[in-house]
């Protein structure tokens, strides 16, 4: 495979290609970072995130703010938890919904 030689000199001055795959990031830290980025990809989980980062809610007033139904809410509030973006903490009958720290770093 014939490459370009200025692209070749930098390779070789790196280490070569074994030192530049070497310092990719590991699988599991990819699956987090893609996971998050998921969750972070759609509008409602953003409006979620934003309402979650003003105070800690309760599943009807979050439904409330985003207006979709109970199963679809279920879905968005789980993907959040999957990327540990927000979590719930049980509080009597309640399920009370948070945002993370790592959740606060993509709200702005």
């Amino acid at each position: 495979m014939e490459i370009p030689e200025e692209i070749e000199d930098w390779i070789e001055s790196i280490g070569g290609m074994e030192r530049i795959i070497g310092n990719l990031p590991d699988e599991k830290s990819l699956e987090n970072r893609s996971r998050t980025y998921k969750a972070l990809s759609d509008p409602i989980r953003l409006k979620i995130l934003h309402l979650l980062s003003m105070h800690p809610l309760c599943v009807c007033l979050i439904k409330q703010a985003v207006g979709i139904s109970d199963s679809k809410l279920s879905y968005h509030l789980s993907v959040l938890k999957s990327a540990e973006l927000i979590k719930g903490v049980r509080k009597r009958n309640w399920i009370i919904y948070e945002i993370t720290e790592k959740g606060l770093r993509y709200v702005d």
